[in-house]
């Protein structure tokens, strides 16, 4: 089975939600999610704004609450294997992936909690921790046959 014809894409999230609190964001911190998220996938991302204030969010018309990055074609193939193949064996006490984040869609959804699982980051550089979502969407939109492709893939899923 080739992947290229089941994908369609994969979408990385980072939400800034408490690191925007901390002082000098827009300046220092935001600058190197950005570079981190770019080294990760390859392609710069989206900073997704705030399109109302929230005063108990303490977010105000305009912060970037959000980083988004959309993969196609053969960044998303590339990276699709290497989710497979190099970040999923690093993640700590790793028992495989709980068919629950297999949605209705067909679409797999695995939250990271540190980017430091992937090998481009490396942790004696980088000065901020911040987790991120990956998104995989495929063609097919049925679940039962979307979790049969994710095994022909070897994505490691729990029985």
């Amino acid at each position: 089975m080739k992947q290229e014809k089941f994908l369609e894409k994969i979408v990385i999230n980072v939400g800034t939600g408490k690191i925007l609190q901390r002082p000098h964001f827009k300046e220092k911190i935001l600058p190197e999610i950005l570079q981190n998220l770019a080294e990760i996938t390859g392609q710069h991302g989206a900073v997704r704004q705030a399109k109302k204030s929230i005063s108990n969010f303490k977010t105000r018309t305009g912060d970037p609450v959000g980083i988004q990055v959309t993969l196609r074609g053969k960044r998303m193939e590339s990276f699709f294997g290497k989710l497979i193949n190099v970040v999923f064996p690093r993640v700590k006490d790793f028992r495989g992936i709980d068919l629950k984040s297999v949605d209705a869609m067909g679409n797999l959804n695995v939250g990271f909690r540190e980017q430091y699982v992937f090998p481009e980051i490396n942790m004696d550089h980088s000065n901020v921790n911040f987790g991120l979502q990956v998104t995989v969407v495929p063609i097919i939109k049925d679940r039962d046959k979307a979790i049969d492709f994710y095994r022909s893939s070897h994505v490691p899923l729990k029985d």
